[in-house]
């Protein structure tokens, strides 16, 4: 996500993202750890919403959605206004089959970050889910001021003015250098994956998700999500 629209504090709750496969054992010996230091946190002080947000992270990263959104349901319950900035929750939601809720939080997250391309990717991905691709681009969320390359082609991707090729040569148009190609591939590949999966293309999804989560992806939170995503395709 574009977390430059994102609220300071929110952004301020996450952890280092993990960097390596979730099904890494050192991995995932950290995660477990770190949840349950941040239980030992929740322990001693229940209201404690930033030790909530990095449990809710981890338990993402470990592929436990559900304990997932529970830990940003509470952050939420706990402060109210953070609701329309938890975009991460969404995320959660998608991977645990709560896709009307997941719906709805992105549509909240759009009133406080109209910019963001990913926003409306993910709502398009819940709506496939329950109501199938044809709603889901009827009800695609506009948005046309999101600068980062190739975001306005995937943008008309989903919306089926675009053609996977059409996001990848944007994303390789201008000679960027090594380290801006491999973030606009990162984008490209798992957007493109997650549009297959949606379309029911399972093997061109998993051909993109794969490259975005073991060539492309960085040390952060969407890199998270597509090694997270990789992990359940392989399973």
């Amino acid at each position: 996500m574009n977390l430059r629209i994102v609220a300071v504090s929110l952004v301020m709750l996450s952890t280092a993202a993990a960097p390596a496969a979730p099904g890494d054992n050192a991995t995932r010996d950290r995660l477990e750890a770190a949840v349950a230091e941040s239980t030992r946190v929740i322990e001693r002080s229940p209201r404690n919403v930033a030790a909530y947000q990095r449990r809710g992270e981890d338990y993402f990263r470990l592929g436990k959605f559900k304990e997932s959104v529970a830990d940003f349901d509470k952050v939420i319950e706990l402060e109210p206004d953070r609701e329309p900035y938890h975009w991460q929750r969404g995320i959660s939601l998608y991977y645990a089959g709560e896709f009307e809720r997941g719906a709805r939080q992105f549509e909240k997250h759009k009133t406080v970050n109209p910019d963001d391309v990913e926003n409306a990717a993910w709502h398009f991905l819940c709506v496939a889910r329950t109501s199938g691709v044809d709603k889901a681009r009827q009800v695609l969320i506009p948005v046309s001021g999101d600068a980062r390359v190739p975001m306005a082609q995937v943008q008309l991707l989903f919306a089926g003015k675009a053609t996977p090729d059409d996001v990848l040569s944007a994303a390789k148009a201008g000679h960027p250098d090594e380290g801006e190609l491999r973030r606009r591939l990162f984008y490209a590949h798992l957007y493109i994956g997650l549009y297959h999966e949606a379309a029911g293309n399972a093997g061109a999804a998993k051909e993109h998700v794969l490259l975005a989560a073991e060539k492309y992806a960085g040390d952060d939170y969407m890199g998270d999500v597509a090694r997270v995503h990789a992990a359940q395709m392989k399973k």
